[in-house]
């Protein structure tokens, strides 16, 4: 574990360079991490003023294409670097009006970490061992088998005798947001803090999160901060590692700017049990397009968190008969959701194309499912909230036409040019994002995978979308990244 939070240390002038700007006061910090930010995009600036100069005297749709994602990226790099502030470090910028309607956490508030587990013998007992590490002082912690059939349940067994762990063994499989909910039953929490069982938590993550919460009473939700586990297993596994920390360090942070992070992730997510618990039942009795929808587990939860104000006080009639809406009411609110990028965890990715692919098909079908639901509201939570949320949905839904006109129409009517102008903006983006990647570890040389993964996004992962669509009933509970 100490080699996980020791790993890729930063260079001593980048280091020294963070201490300095740390060291000064507040307003003076923001103002110069935004001037170096500036400076830092002027290339790409400079790239889009001279397209946007020629822009009127040679208009076309790939002309056009190539300056709103250039724009959307410069953008989105400047919110998340400028703009960012981590909850757990320091207080926010952008804090709402209204504080006084959000009722304070206690200054040492309990925890209940909760994690449901299906089939994984080989890593629930690195996972349970770093939860029951938390440095938090007063940890509640419940584990739900899920009916495992691989020894799981043995090893979840043997450590329940050795570690404070209360362990609820299922002898039916419900799928995770089931088996979730019966955890969340024995949890007493004023925090409850959600892993998958995939995963190393840093010892410090829960404490960070707490501690954002105790921070800013509007933060109903923190995400933590995840990379890869076994980012040493293959080139797959590593490039998934890079692309980890830009989805986190980049887009989160951007979401974050303005409170509306639209997916607390699994690997960490904290949730106040006042801005949850009411919509636990809708959680686990979701349904979609007229079956029980197993996937968006995270992705469904935040939208709970985010969409209450509107869509609350709906949800809760519809389950007013489960004891998480019966015994206590709790009233609906604006939440916040925010993420905490000193909230470490590490998460197994899968190192096979078999698995990967599975698992990319997964979070298709929750993208999807969850467009349904959060798209509803996304619009009220501001102009730079919504402007972030439906400028992703709207990218996710265009990539496969975007990328059957440039890589199959194009060279099938002799434009090859025109393909060889989509993969290099392609791989140009990917290089943006890799040298991002290399500002924040300047020490470490996989910023240069970046660009794979923007290949790999492009030429295979934007075709999976129609097949998600095709196969949304098709429900597999398992987290094997093997």
């Amino acid at each position: 574990m100490s080699d996980l939070v020791n790993a890729r240390p930063a260079r001593p002038g980048a280091r020294a360079l963070r201490e300095r700007l740390d060291a000064l006061d507040t307003d003076v910090r923001r103002g110069v991490v935004s001037l170096l930010t500036l400076v830092a995009l002027l290339p790409l600036l400079f790239l889009l003023a001279r397209r946007t100069v020629r822009l009127p005297y040679g208009f076309d749709l790939p002309v056009l294409y190539g300056l709103t994602v250039l724009t959307a990226t410069i953008a989105l790099l400047h919110t998340a670097y400028s703009r960012y502030d981590d909850p757990a470090v320091r207080l926010l910028r952008r804090r709402p009006r209204d504080l006084a309607a959000f009722p304070p956490l206690p200054a040492r508030p309990r925890v209940s970490f909760l994690l449901a587990v299906r089939n994984e013998r080989a890593h629930i007992e690195t996972c349970v061992r770093s939860m029951a590490a938390a440095d938090h002082p007063d940890v509640q912690i419940v584990v739900v088998d899920d009916a495992s059939d691989d020894g799981t349940a043995e090893v979840l067994g043997r450590l329940a005798g050795e570690l404070p762990v209360t362990l609820i063994r299922l002898e039916r499989n419900l799928g995770k947001k089931a088996a979730l909910v019966r955890a969340c039953e024995r949890a007493d929490g004023d925090v409850l803090v959600f892993t998958d069982s995939d995963c190393v938590i840093a010892p410090d993550a829960v404490g960070a999160c707490v501690d954002a919460m105790v921070r800013h009473p509007e933060l109903g939700a923190v995400s933590g901060h995840c990379r890869a586990l076994n980012a040493d297993a293959g080139l797959l596994a590593r490039v998934q590692d890079v692309w980890y920390e830009g989805q986190f360090r980049i887009t989160k942070a951007a979401e974050a700017a303005f409170g509306s992070v639209c997916c607390v992730s699994g690997p960490l997510a904290a949730f106040r049990r006042e801005a949850v618990w009411n919509y636990l039942p809708a959680w686990a009795g979701d349904r979609f397009l007229g079956a029980p929808f197993r996937f968006a587990t995270d992705r469904q939860l935040t939208g709970y968190v985010l969409g209450q104000k509107w869509l609350g006080r709906a949800l809760k009639r519809r389950y007013a008969d489960s004891p998480f809406v019966r015994d206590h009411d709790y009233p609906e609110r604006r939440w916040e959701v925010g993420y905490s990028r000193s909230a470490r965890v590490w998460t197994r990715v899968p190192s096979r194309p078999g698995s990967f692919l599975r698992q990319q098909i997964r979070w298709k079908k929750s993208f999807v499912r969850n467009l349904f639901f959060t798209g509803r509201f996304m619009w009220r939570r501001g102009p730079a909230a919504a402007a972030l949320y439906y400028a992703h949905a709207l990218w996710v839904l265009a990539a496969p036409v975007l990328v059957a006109r440039h890589l199959v129409w194009a060279p099938l009517h002799l434009a090859g040019l025109l393909t060889l102008l989509y993969l290099g903006g392609v791989v140009l983006k990917g290089c943006v994002w890799g040298l991002a990647y290399r500002l924040d570890h300047p020490a470490d040389r996989a910023w240069r995978c970046r660009p794979l993964m923007s290949l790999l996004s492009c030429c295979v992962l934007a075709w999976l979308l129609p097949y998600a669509l095709l196969t949304l009933r098709r429900n597999v509970w398992t987290r094997s990244a093997a």
